[in-house]
């Protein structure tokens, strides 16, 4: 699940949007923590993907089984959009990246940085991918209007959905799809291999401390008002559990993907650590904003100012940069000599 199919999510359920306005609080300050922040520092690596080194070259026909239950087959590969970061991530890092001729305003890494944006705020413009006379069309569960969809599919242009990726045994899965997809399923082998060997090395390294930090997931929009507390289903908890912590929402009771963040949800999860996006951190003023929020200062993750900071198109990619992801957290809820 991508940090699009998040804010698509909230921003589609009216209903839910409206609680939210109306049961969180204005930003106030709650106190300054006074203990030593441990939050640790990381050097970032640059936004980009990587390619296999050798550009496969598709074999088609190929007809693959929908997410939506139809069966799409592909005839060209030549102009391909995918219309979420992840699967432009995977493209791209099949080696396909030449035939990719939009993206959609997820996609982030500096590989597709030129191609024009295909997406009004976070719903695909069909005209905008019809204009491009793609051969394929790549999207997700939360990709929408249907009535984009619908008109792009009945243009002729074949268009593939994919489930939404939420754990660490969605990668290998979701690789084999596009790779089989867009015919050239020998590069979608060696891709997933060689993620996944990434993913069991980035896990062996994780410290043996003995205990389980207990880390809660927040999907954070200041501009938006929107603040919400990770559940099961937010797509982070498999990450957490991989990096060696205990997914606090889930510990806590919470059922689903997300909940409104209020100062009772944040104390009985009684986070020892919060993972954010870094955008999110960014839109609520940084660490000390995001300190002023209901509740947030009186947990253990607020009083050590233990933040850990992922990109947001990387974050919940759950793909080829999965393992960078897990040895960011995994940096950073474990600082050496920390625990």
């Amino acid at each position: 699940m991508s940090s699009s199919t998040i804010r698509t999510r909230v921003a589609r359920r009216p209903a839910l949007l409206l609680l939210l306005l109306g049961l969180l609080l204005p930003l106030t300050a709650c106190g300054s923590a006074t203990r030593t922040a441990t939050t640790a520092t990381t050097t970032r690596a640059p936004d980009a993907v990587e390619p296999l080194p050798v550009e496969p070259v598709p074999q088609l026909p190929a007809t693959t089984p929908s997410a939506d239950g139809r069966q799409v087959t592909v005839t060209s590969a030549e102009r391909i959009i995918p219309l979420d970061g992840s699967l432009a991530e995977l493209v791209f890092s099949l080696g396909l990246g030449p035939k990719v001729v939009a993206r959609d305003v997820s996609t982030t890494f500096r590989q597709a940085a030129a191609l024009p944006v295909i997406t009004q705020a976070h719903d695909v413009s069909a005209e905008g991918v019809l204009s491009l006379r793609p051969t394929v069309v790549l999207a997700d569960r939360s990709t929408g209007p249907a009535e984009a969809i619908a008109q792009i599919r009945a243009a002729g242009v074949p268009l593939l959905v994919l489930d939404d990726a939420k754990e660490l045994a969605d990668v290998g899965p979701r690789i084999d799809t596009v790779a089989t997809a867009l015919g050239v399923p020998d590069a979608g082998r060696q891709l997933r291999e060689r993620t996944e060997q990434r993913i069991d090395a980035a896990k062996a390294a994780v410290p043996a401390t003995g205990r389980h930090p207990r880390v809660a997931f927040l999907y954070l929009r200041g501009s938006a008002s929107v603040y919400l507390l990770g559940g099961p289903a937010s797509g982070a908890g498999s990450l957490i559990e991989a990096a060696g912590g205990e997914d606090a929402g889930t510990a806590a009771g919470l059922t689903g993907d997300f909940t409104p963040l209020t100062s009772e949800a944040l104390v009985k999860a009684a986070p020892d650590a919060i993972l954010v996006m870094s955008k999110g951190l960014d839109s609520v003023g940084g660490v000390d904003g995001l300190l002023a929020l209901p509740g947030v200062a009186q947990t253990p993750a607020g009083l050590d100012r233990r933040i850990v900071s992922i990109e947001d198109g990387q974050l919940l990619s759950y793909g080829p940069r999965t393992p960078q992801v897990l040895q960011e957290i995994t940096a950073q809820l474990h600082p050496a000599g920390a625990e």
